[in-house]
Order: C-alpha cells, then sequence, then structure tokens
C-alpha cells in the first residue's frame, strides 16, 4: 500500500514511517518542521519513502498528496507537554481544528475521486481525561465528562470529524489512541516554554526525558511534579508503531477505535527512581514534590483488550528496557547540546 503520513517528522511519526517501510509500504511524509525544526532519519534515503516540507493546513496540497495513495494518517498537531496546554491553551484548540479540518477535506475528496480507501486518526488517551472508569474501554469518550483541557478536547473533536465523514461522506476509519509514547527522538520543542524545576532550568515535555535530563544533570533530590503517585502506562513507541500499522492493515480495524498501550501501569516516582538507579546506582533516591499544574490527569489506565483480540497487538517492551535505549541517547542529546 501507499501511505501518507502527516506530521511525519514527530516522535510517534518517526517510529511509524520506519515500521510501514520495514513491513514493505511505501510511505509519503508531510511535515513542517514546526514542532523541532529540520530533522533527519536513518530511513531519508530509502526509495519506497518520499517527504514534503509543506503544512497539513493546507488542502491543495494534501489533495495532491492523498491523490495516489491508499490510505492516509492523520498525525500532524501542535502537541506538547503540560506546561505547553497552558501557553497554547487557545492554538492546541484552533490550530489544530484547522489542521484536522484541512486533512479530512482533502481526505473525502481523495476518497471521492481518487483511491483512498481509509483515514487513520492519531488521537490521544487524553480524551479520557475525566473519565472515572479503569481500565478504561474504547467508548468511555462517549460516556464520560469532556476533557478539561483543549487539548484533550480538540482530540475528541478530532474522533467526531471521523465518525462524521463516515456518516455523511461514507469515508472509512480507524481511530487509535496511544498512551504515553517513550523512546529516542523526543527533543525540546522550538515553543517549548523552559521552567525552572528546583536547581534545574529546562522545557517541560514529556515526563520521562524531562526525568532523565534532571537526573543527567545532577539534580538531588529529584523535583517531582505533583505527588509522585499519578498513574501512567508507558508504551515504546516502537510497540505504538507495530500497533498502529497493524490498525491499518487490518480488515476488522475498519470503522473502529483503538486503546494502544502497555498493560504496566507504573507511578511517575517508580518511573523516578528507576531513572535514578540506572543513573546513579550507588546514591540513595531522594526527591522532593513541586506544585502540580492543572491537566495532570492523576490516573490513566487503558483497557487493551480491544486491541489485543481484534489486531493481535500487544505492547511487550518493558519500561526498564525502554530506559536502557533512552537514557544513554538523553545523555549524548545534552552532549551535543540539543537538550
Amino acid at each position: 500500500m501507499k501511505i501518507c503520513v502527516t506530521g511525519a517528522s514527530g516522535f510517534i511519526g518517526g517510529y511509524l514511517v520506519e515500521e510501514l517501510l520495514a513491513a514493505g509500504h511505501e510511505v509519503v511524509g508531510v511535515d513542517n518542521f514546526s514542532k523541532y525544526g529540520p530533522v533527519s532519519h536513518s530511513y531519508d534515503l530509502n526509495s519506497r519513502y518520499s517527504f514534503v516540507e509543506g503544512d497539513a493546513k493546507e488542502p491543495f496540497l494534501l489533495k495532491e498528496l492523498f491523490s495516489d495513495c491508499d490510505i492516509v494518517v492523520a498525525g500532524a498537531a501542535r502537541i506538547g507537554g503540560i506546561s505547553y496546554f497552558h501557553r497554547y491553551a487557545y492554538d492546541l484548540l484552533a490550530e489544530n481544528e484547522r489542521i484536522i479540518a484541512s486533512t479530512f477535506d482533502a481526505a473525502i475528496w481523495a476518497f471521492q475521486h481518487r483511491r483512498l480507501k481509509k483515514i487513520v486518526v492519531l488521537s490521544s488517551s487524553m480524551v479520557y481525561e475525566s473519565t472515572s472508569v479503569f481500565p478504561t474501554p474504547e467508548g468511555s469518550e462517549l460516556t464520560s465528562p469532556p476533557p478539561r483541557s483543549t487539548y484533550g478536547f480538540q482530540k475528541l473533536a478530532c474522533e467526531y470529524f471521523a465518525r462524521g465523514a463516515r456518516d455523511q461522506y461514507g469515508l472509512p476509519y480507524t481511530i487509535v489512541r496511544p498512551f504515553n509514547c517513550v523512546g529516542i527522538g523526543e527533543r525540546r520543542a522550538l515553543s517549548d516554554v523552559e521552567v525552572r524545576s528546583g536547581n534545574i532550568r529546562l522545557a517541560l515535555s514529556h515526563v520521562v526525558p524531562d526525568l532523565v535530563m534532571k537526573v543527567l544533570k545532577g539534580q538531588d533530590p529529584l523535583h517531582i511534579l505533583g505527588s509522585g503517585h499519578q498513574v501512567r502506562h508507558f508504551t515504546y513507541g516502537a510497540d505504538l508503531a507495530r500497533g498502529i500499522r497493524l490498525a491499518i492493515e487490518h480488515p476488522g480495524a475498519t470503522n473502529e477505535d483503538f486503546n494502544l498501550s502497555t498493560e504496566t501501569s507504573t507511578t511517575i516516582l517508580e518511573v523516578a527512581e528507576m531513572i535514578w538507579r540506572f543513573i546513579h546506582p550507588d546514591q540513595p533516591f531522594r526527591y522532593i514534590c513541586d506544585p502540580p499544574f492543572p491537566y495532570d490527569v492523576q490516573k490513566r489506565v487503558p483497557d487493551v483488550r480491544k486491541a489485543r483480540e481484534v489486531l493481535g497487538f500487544e505492547a511487550k517492551t518493558s519500561l526498564q528496557d525502554v530506559l536502557k535505549e533512552v537514557i544513554p541517547w538523553i545523555y549524548e542529546q545534552i552532549q551535543m547540546g540539543r537538550m
């Protein structure tokens, strides 16, 4: 199949393009480099990969790219960490709405007039931001209170775009919800907000790279945002990419939605201590808690049975194994002045 991935140079996008090429697909990537600036990947010279620098808000560009593709993966979005939700509360809603509307306009056209077969929407676990049902199954986004953050609300809107385009125009869709992606390739975004965390100034993005940076830079005691008892399911980027590929390929995924996640729950305090022990195995682990930001979800536990039963997908890479890859990579990025 020929697959167009918007947001191809993003964190998950990079893992996904690599996975799709390894599976034998032809891939067209589009990105405007707004998050990290220009980046390069090991697959850039792959004969089955082509890249276009462009803005996913431009429907004429997307129509041209989608016109000879079988699948579109709608991955482009403005995204960041918890502090980002506050600084860009309006842009996360308005800009992402423009991106997703443009993407669906072009996809509907390509479905009606060209060979496009399906759109795959990269949603987010944040659609479950206000749920009280754990583990949280697919469908809870429709019965729970709406997300409080504009980011979570807009991601839920993306899912309604998919259902609306199917209902009105017949465009088949698949919705995937990655949970807490971890891996290499995530660095300081151009628009990240630099804040002070104890004696360290850093740009808050996501919890694992930020904790790693603070420990590598010698922070002791380690500053943790909130109580540390927040529950997350840290899922390796390559595992998520495999799950997305299966959702693209599997006929049973049409007009369905899937939680893609590890089954393992980990608290922020537990991952902080794992990181500390990896870097300072002989030093006592000390930490203090900083006041949390709003929208810091206290519990995020997905029900992953549907992805296992329909797609045959399980995320099996342990957080310990992910950290063995991520920590040396972040150390190298710090030495090179990229973090």
